[in-house]
């Protein structure tokens, strides 16, 4: 009995140490960015976020050939094109909106509205593949959209340029997980195998379009710049950090439950929301918190309903027609809607 209870107080501290450093990562690198835009000017989100995929294609090839911590999943050569190729591309377009948005708007406001995924998901794989959800599922999402809408009306630094890219991220990170449902089918990659592969064809594919809309710009932020060393290794350190996040995510999944890892999700929006706040001084106006407390009580609600769904078994003798599903299973979401942070 001892054992056990030694076992299980060793599980418990794994899962909070998991959470934490996933939460570190992940906190640090959204402030570092918004600080690189805000506090240091370099309004470039394309440069950033070519930056970031360097820096962890550079990571994943250390981590996999050199270190060997993590066995290199082989792809063979026409599937780098014809699966990996368009995961890449909608990687990057996911990683670029992120930081456009967060060059316009507020870490609070981009982060509740980050939060909104689960839906777009939902409503891509109905809309799209036709899958068919639980009535509860839909039921679930009515805060997210609620709170969503609240904290749109209500927030005091909207701009809607910045607005529209982080919903256009949503719908990105939605598409991308979709797609890794089928491309990547066969393939079980994890988040350091799938940096290696990505992050080099996400360089390739954003380089040119950096260069030619933001290379003038940063060059003159080069000659213009008081503190250019500096500033260049807190770039450059958040790039090193983003990779780093990809690590904690790997160890955060292996060491929680599905509602743990979704509950924590939802408390690191709270923290980063918080941090930011105190850093940024952005102002809120108490509606506008509200919606986003709405937004991720709602979150978490509908990860506890696919826990539920996920659980039961699908009833005896049911008959399948186009508008139910074959196993209770077809009635959730894909699993991985709440990684999009990755890289």
């Amino acid at each position: 009995m001892e054992e056990k209870s030694a076992l299980s107080q060793g599980s418990v501290f794994r899962s909070l140490l998991a959470i934490v450093q996933w939460w570190c990562f992940n906190v640090t690198v959204i402030i570092m960015n918004k600080w690189i835009f805000q506090k240091l000017n370099f309004k470039f989100p394309l440069s950033v976020s070519c930056v970031h995929f360097v820096c962890s294609s550079i990571g994943a090839f250390i981590a996999i050939k050199v270190l060997k911590i993590k066995p290199l999943i082989v792809v063979d050569p026409d599937d780098r094109w014809k699966r990996i190729f368009p995961m890449s591309f909608v990687f990057c377009i996911n990683i670029v909106l992120g930081n456009v948005s967060l060059r316009y708007i507020p870490v609070s406001f981009m982060q509740t509205i980050k939060s909104f995924t689960p839906a777009t998901t939902v409503v891509l794989q109905w809309l799209v593949w036709r899958k068919y959800f639980d009535w509860r599922i839909w039921a679930s999402l009515v805060p997210v959209v609620g709170g969503i809408l609240l904290t749109s009306v209500t927030e005091l630094s909207f701009n809607a340029f910045g607005f529209s890219a982080a919903l256009l991220g949503c719908l990105a990170t939605s598409t991308k997980t979709i797609l890794a449902e089928s491309l990547l089918h066969g393939y079980k990659f994890d988040s350091i195998n799938t940096v290696y592969y990505m992050a080099p064809l996400a360089t390739m594919i954003l380089g040119v379009p950096a260069m030619l809309l933001e290379g003038n710009g940063v060059l003159e932020w080069f000659h213009t710049h008081e503190t250019i060393y500096s500033s260049l290794f807190i770039i450059f350190l958040s790039g090193v950090l983003a990779f780093c996040l990809n690590f904690s995510i790997f160890y955060v999944i292996h060491s929680t439950t599905a509602v743990t890892f979704n509950v924590a999700g939802n408390l690191k929006v709270a923290v980063a929301v918080l941090i930011s706040w105190l850093i940024f001084r952005n102002p809120i106006s108490a509606m506008n918190a509200v919606g986003c407390a709405i937004t991720l009580g709602g979150c978490s609600f509908y990860g506890y309903v696919r826990h539920l769904l996920s659980q039961q078994p699908a009833p005896q003798g049911t008959l399948w027609t186009p508008k139910t599903a074959r196993s209770r299973m077809e009635l959730l979401p894909l699993v991985n809607d709440k990684l999009d942070d990755k890289v």
